[in-house]
């Protein structure tokens, strides 16, 4: 996911994008609203990170301002007034939530997460597709497989198999889950894994597809490619199953 960090000072906005960056999100950084709405005409953002206290045009100024141009990506209000009014002001401008300042780092981790779940309309932090489980709040992956019938008629549930995913691997998986049973598109997911610091080809996003498509097919999930737009999610036929047949 790619999130926009608009906050004017320089020490708070590099210990923010350090710990959205070990959380796994490709995040750019600007220093006022008046750069945030330029950057925002030419390039998609899954989430901004916004402090109210900006030079010159203020956070709720560029809150309201995003939602006048049609952008619906969720906005969380970051500063350090803490008045009831200044809350309801954020969020009657536009706003998603409001943290106040300062806050410890795995809350507003937490808060992206849920705005992020409701963006793309997920009820929970465990997305799952088939048998595969995505813990959003943890990072882990696993494969769920389906309850055994013992001789005795009993129902027993196998243990869950755990899958390991690199940083990127894990961007690619959670984008690609966000979006099934919807084809997930190959630009979008390239800026989801990258912002202007880093770099990264087309091409690179094949080389994770591969992987994934490894990790996945033993368990029944395909990854098909969409030619001309990017990849889709589908589950594999078993053996017997009505789509086996001629």
């Amino acid at each position: 996911m790619r999130l926009l960090l608009v906050e004017d000072d320089v020490m708070v906005a590099s210990g923010i994008k350090l710990g959205l960056s070990d959380a796994g999100y490709a995040v750019d950084w600007v220093g006022s609203a008046e750069r945030a709405l330029e950057v925002t005409k030419s390039e998609a953002f899954d989430l901004a990170v916004v402090d109210i206290g900006l030079p010159l045009m203020d956070g709720l100024a560029l809150t309201q301002r995003l939602r006048q141009g049609g952008h619906a990506m969720p906005v969380l209000i970051l500063t350090a007034r803490d008045a009831l009014q200044d809350r309801v002001q954020g969020l009657d401008m536009g706003a998603d939530d409001y943290m106040v300042k300062p806050f410890e780092l795995p809350e507003l981790l937490a808060r992206l997460r849920a705005l992020l779940r409701r963006s793309q309309a997920a009820t929970s932090a465990t997305l799952t597709f088939g048998s595969l489980e995505l813990d959003t709040a943890h990072r882990q992956a696993c494969i769920r497989p389906p309850a055994q019938t013992m001789a005795d008629g009993e129902s027993v549930l196998p243990p869950t198999i755990p899958i390991e995913l690199g940083p990127r691997e894990w961007t690619v998986m959670e984008y690609l889950l966000l979006q099934a049973p919807k084809p997930a598109n190959k630009d979008k997911l390239l800026q989801a894994l990258t912002g202007w610091d880093k770099e990264i080809t087309p091409n690179a996003i094949e080389v994770y597809i591969s992987r994934l498509r490894g990790k996945l097919e033993p368990h029944g999930i395909a990854l098909r490619s969409i030619r001309g737009f990017g990849y889709r999610l589908e589950l594999v036929p078993s053996a017997g199953d009505p789509g086996d047949a001629p």
